[in-house]
């Protein structure tokens, strides 16, 4: 190995451009098999961002089934999920640009063009199930006055006929037919709820033209059910919460019983629709993924004896299970070191069908994730995962320490994964150490670890993120006053909250981050609407709480430089949550600097806009920190800012 050189942290040159980040970005989800062909979607920044369809063909070739600029996603609570399903060697997707479904069908191996099933409309669409002649789905209403209507419907595949199958609940989702084609399952919640605070599940009958006798048979205000599915017998499938961990559940005719039970996670926040983390090989296993401790695990379960086997793998997260008929499940899987791939679980083996995009880094350049468990607050603990500066070319001075940057994931009802992120390698490449904070509120440990965060966002998950940072200073890990934090839409409200009420970090970085929660809860979309309610409190019944949480109120006591990256056609988060905080911060004299992407929603999904903000983020850290970047970076305008 070549001598390595010396240079303070923040300044080492890594081969990992933030080219090479946003190129590796394109994305794998949603394997699908049908006849003798795997289909699945593939997210693409280079192409706009849009979501591709690919089929592979038995003999390996793989061809694309849209045509540019035909995109695969749905607008369903704006997050989408269950775009696209397939049957019979025809493909049904939703449109993202007209939200229609369409179809495409193949002339031998060539996709023919797609054709409209549904007319444009006010009608958006998500969760596709096909049955024989109809498609079941999750349909949004737009054309109301007053917020968006949910309902089920069935769209006729002979006539493109939209009919709604059931409705009166505010929010519908896994409309999943039985494998005899008499009986509908699927679940359902209403405001103020979020489908991880209580969701109902009913069973109803189905004749072909409509649903009959619903039959509530799960669920309720303080239960989430998630994924509903039916075995091969007959028998309902389902994850529940009741006992604080999202545990398996199975119901027929002689009642309910719990299937395997185990102090892990087997259900999700259902942010997107059509999540999946089990299937059926056959009438009496099942091949799941659960999360203990943080880390994805696979496993398979005999659900006439409950005994569950674990399957030993070097991966480190599983989403999106889909049975093929014939023994085998696809599945998208991650670890610490490789892009996502589609692998294929089979018995034993978990074999690699398709791979990412090439690894951008070679093992030696890779930080790996320590996870740790870290004290906090009212005598709770909460988790996290370390990313170690790591570079095999640089060494820094003895008597440094390396920045830290905090992450504080979205959600706020998600997790922090340990999985391949460039995103992260990006930093750690350079010379910073990474901490991804599972404060409390995050998915992955049980319900009452979620439930901390219940009327106090913006007081958890603050102490928690503080707490990781001083936890690293005191192991001796980083240095104490270089400590940075970064996070994107509610990891973007924490992080402003914490340069707000918190006198710890040096610098942040809020993508589409929320600044004023009394505008949050005006302007939001449906699906949000009333999320806030969990997590703050009534409005305007507790206008207060709202003030005192909110840091565009106190840009008095916000002395932290900061900058702010926004999509100018974000529904979720409005622009003006961070053009209100940039002005504020202008007229006060903090260093502040503001990027606003045209066309960019809620998310950056073009590879120019995604590029630009991750090194305009380096460039502004390095500004702050007295450190020159490697890199040669387009400068970024800062307000206030004359060093």
């Amino acid at each position: 190995m070549a001598k390595q050189q010396l240079a303070s942290y923040g300044a080492w040159a890594s081969p990992l451009s933030a080219d090479k980040v946003v190129q590796a970005a394109t994305g794998l989800g949603s394997p699908k098999w049908d006849g003798e062909s795997l289909y699945w979607l593939e997210s693409r920044p280079h192409e706009a961002g849009r979501i591709a369809i690919v089929k592979r063909l038995p003999d390996g070739r793989e061809i694309d089934c849209l045509p540019i600029p035909f995109n695969a996603r749905s607008r369903v609570h704006e997050y989408g999920g269950g775009a696209y399903a397939v049957k019979n060697d025809v493909v049904y997707f939703v449109n993202f640009s007209d939200q229609c479904i369409y179809r495409v069908r193949f002339a031998g191996e060539e996709p023919l063009p797609p054709e409209s099933v549904t007319q444009p409309s006010a009608l958006r669409f998500g969760d596709l199930f096909i049955a024989e002649d109809v498609i079941f789905g999750v349909v949004e209403d737009h054309g109301t006055s007053g917020e968006p209507v949910n309902s089920l419907a069935v769209v006729r595949l002979a006539d493109g006929r939209v009919d709604i199958v059931a409705s009166g609940h505010d929010f519908y989702a896994y409309p999943r037919l039985s494998a005899d084609g008499r009986r509908l399952a699927y679940i359902a919640w209403d405001h103020p709820n979020m489908p991880w605070n209580g969701t109902y599940l009913y069973v109803a009958d189905w004749d072909g033209e409509k649903l009959a006798n619903a039959q509530r048979i799960a669920g309720g205000r303080e239960e989430s059910i998630f994924q509903p599915e039916w075995s091969p017998r007959g028998q309902l499938f389902y994850v529940s919460d009741k006992t604080n961990w999202w545990n398996l559940y199975a119901w027929d005719a002689g009642g309910t019983r719990a299937v395997a039970p185990r102090d892990v996670e087997f259900g999700r926040p259902l942010w997107q629709l059509g999540s999946s983390t089990y299937a059926f090989i056959d009438h009496s296993h099942i091949v799941a993924t659960y999360v203990e401790n943080g880390f994805g695990r696979l496993c398979e379960i005999d659900v006439d004896t409950g005994t569950l086997t674990d399957i030993e793998t070097a991966f480190t997260g599983f989403d999106d299970l889909f049975a093929d008929g014939a023994g085998g499940v696809f599945c998208v899987a991650m670890s610490t070191r490789r892009p996502a791939v589609i692998a294929k679980v089979y018995g034993k083996s978990v074999d690699t069908v398709k791979f990412g995009p090439s690894a951008a880094l070679g093992d030696d350049w890779i930080a790996e994730p320590e996870a740790i468990v870290f004290p906090t607050t009212g005598g709770e603990v909460a988790y996290g995962f370390y990313y170690p500066p790591t570079n095999p070319q640089y060494v820094a001075p003895a008597s440094e320490r390396p920045p830290l940057l905090v992450m504080s994931h979205g959600g706020p009802t998600s997790a922090a994964r340990p999985v391949y992120k460039l995103s992260i390698q990006y930093w750690t490449t350079r010379g910073f150490g990474v901490l991804d904070v599972n404060y409390g509120g995050s998915t992955g440990y049980g319900r009452k670890y979620r439930e901390r965060l219940a009327g106090q966002w913006g007081i958890v998950d603050l102490d928690d993120c503080c707490q990781g940072a001083l936890y690293l200073v005191e192991r001796g890990d980083v240095d104490r006053d270089r400590l940075c934090i970064t996070g994107g839409s509610a990891g973007g409200y924490t992080t402003l909250a914490v340069l707000a009420f918190r006198d710890l970090f040096r610098v942040g970085a809020s993508h589409y981050g929320v600044s004023d929660l009394a505008l949050l809860a005006k302007e939001t979309h449906k699906f949000e609407s009333r999320y806030i309610e969990q997590l703050v409190g009534r409005y305007p019944e507790e206008r207060e709480r709202f003030v005192a949480r909110s840091p565009l109120q106190h840009v008095d006591q916000f002395a932290c430089p900061a900058i702010f990256f926004q999509g100018e056609d974000d529904k979720v988060v409005p622009p003006n949550q961070a053009e209100l905080m940039v002005e504020a911060l202008k007229r006060k004299g903090v260093p502040v600097a503001y990027l606003l992407f045209p066309g960019e929603g809620h998310g950056f999904r073009k590879a120019e806009n995604a590029k630009r903000a991750l090194e305009a983020q380096l460039f502004f850290f390095g500004a702050i920190l007295n450190f020159t970047p490697a890199d040669p970076i387009d400068p970024v305008p800062i307000e206030n800012w004359s060093k």
